[in-house]
């Protein structure tokens, strides 16, 4: 069996010659790393998103006090304020307060909420760069020895 390589061994290329297989492997550590970068082009503004949907839902809730039940109305919408529910529970005296406050409040929570995002998607991006790097060095210096 001369001239042919081994299962799970990569074909040498003569010398001089390119060799396909380890640009393939070298071509991969790259592409995955860009997929990582797509997937953070994704998750960095979902902080921003709900923050955005949140300001939507207290500015329903402001509208809401007006209605002729408003009670009815808060209620309907308790489920899109999430954590922000507690400004509709002292009824609707003070409720322009309660909701200014919790604007503030929930503005404070998802501005922590993309920098935590934000820190994990570099720590992301960093670690699989750097795994990337690793494994494309090992490929060309598995190849440089085997020469």
């Amino acid at each position: 069996m001369t001239g042919q390589p081994n299962i799970g061994q990569a074909a040498e290329a003569p010398p001089g010659k390119i060799n396909f297989n380890l640009l393939a492997f070298v071509a991969m550590a790259f592409a995955i790393v860009g997929l990582i970068g797509i997937f953070a082009t994704y998750a960095g503004p979902l902080p921003l998103e709900r923050a955005m949907t949140r300001e939507t839902a207290l500015d329903a809730v402001l509208a809401a006090a007006k209605n002729p039940n408003p009670e009815a109305a808060l209620t309907a919408l308790k489920p899109q304020l999430d954590d922000s529910a507690g400004v509709i529970s002292g009824g609707i005296a003070g409720i322009e307060q309660r909701v200014a406050e919790e604007r503030v409040a929930m503005r404070a929570r998802f501005a922590a909420d993309a920098a935590a995002t934000a820190l994990r998607l570099r720590w992301l991006i960093g670690t699989i760069t750097l795994m990337a790097f690793v494994f494309a060095t090992t490929m060309m210096g598995g190849s440089i020895r085997h020469r």
